[in-house]
């Protein structure tokens, strides 16, 4: 019996060994968390997608961006540009050369090639590939310099002390153009108007003393551009007033009679202010009308709004003269022109 006892002892213990050791691999793939992932992988797939991502540019598309910006800003060649070529290696094909009317200039053993409107780099680029193309030189090295430019520069026009044509090379703002030109004149008006080849609506600025708005004015211009200072209006104020002259209509709303004998320094003790004259240019001449600035001051009836050319004679008092209205045209020529702040 001993050993049959002996043999259910040893039976025994097998089996409480191996229940222990198969509990061991459940116990741990649920201590690991291993077979929840995997159910919760097999009933939401989507979890472990990946994010949609924003689409980026392509390195090439962003380098031809910028090159298309670059070249929009860069001085192209024109007619009239004096050009130095340069082929390494190849002297007898290196001269000076300027651009034909046609926008053409002759290489030796190529002949004409068309420049115009192109950059630097871009004409060197182009003599290159015509001379590969006419097997002249295998791997050709070619070097455009422009030594004067006449055709890449920005015209100013308007008024300003210097009107006319100035040759930029490098970036210019517009108040240094301006400069360039002499600045602008008494009669000017507050604004500019930029005109640029690649734009068929001009943009107005406005020329102001407030230094945030001379910063945002303050643009770059590119070759090309045409820089127009338009007159401002311009009011005269003739006769018995304290500061006779023209004054610069700059106002974005109306001046009235009483507004500019009151810039003028108001009337002088002579004047003869109730047959204050009026007259104002029409396609027909010059129309005349009666003011009575007395009335005008005392309230008595309705102030008057000048326009552009308007002349505003006070006559004297006492004297029996007038003053015909070629008269009152030459006399406001030459006097002194104000820009007063209206």
């Amino acid at each position: 019996m001993q050993p049959v006892s002996n043999l259910l002892s040893r039976l025994l213990c097998l089996a409480v060994a191996a229940a222990v050791f198969g509990s061991l691999p459940a116990a741990i793939s649920q201590d690991s968390g291993l077979t929840p992932n995997r159910q919760q992988d097999s009933a939401h797939p989507q979890d472990t997608a990946k994010e949609p991502q924003a689409p980026v540019q392509p390195q090439a598309s962003a380098e031809k961006t910028d090159r298309i910006e670059a070249n929009s800003l860069a001085l192209v060649l024109g007619p009239g540009d004096e050009l130095e070529v340069t082929v390494y290696g190849a002297p007898d094909l290196s001269g000076r050369a300027r651009v034909s009317n046609d926008g053409n200039i002759s290489i030796p053993l190529i002949g004409y090639i068309r420049v115009a409107g192109l950059s630097s780099s871009e004409a060197e680029a182009t003599i290159e590939a015509q001379l590969r193309k006419n097997n002249i030189l295998n791997d050709p090295h070619v070097s455009v310099y422009a030594k004067e430019y006449t055709s890449s520069g920005i015209s100013v026009a308007g008024e300003v002390a210097k009107p006319g044509f100035y040759s930029v090379l490098g970036p210019h703002r517009l108040f240094d153009v301006l400069q360039a030109a002499g600045g602008i004149n008494d009669r000017a008006a507050n604004k500019v108007v930029i005109s640029r080849r690649d734009q068929t609506d001009p943009i107005t600025l406005s020329i102001s003393k407030d230094p945030a708005q001379m910063a945002s004015s303050n643009i770059e211009l590119r070759p090309g551009d045409t820089v127009v200072v338009p007159r401002a209006g311009i009011v005269y104020v003739l006769g018995e007033v304290t500061r006779p002259g023209g004054y610069v209509l700059n106002s974005t709303g109306g001046v009235t009679v009483l507004q500019v004998v009151a810039v003028a320094g108001g009337t002088t003790h002579l004047a003869s202010a109730g047959k204050t004259r009026l007259l104002r240019r029409t396609d027909n001449g010059f129309q005349e009308q009666r003011v009575d600035v007395k009335k005008l001051l005392r309230g008595k009836i309705r102030d008057i709004a000048v326009q552009d050319q308007d002349i505003l004679f006070v006559p004297t008092s006492g004297i029996k003269s007038a003053m015909s209205a070629s008269a009152l045209v030459a006399t406001a020529t030459s006097v002194a022109i104000y820009r007063v702040p209206f």
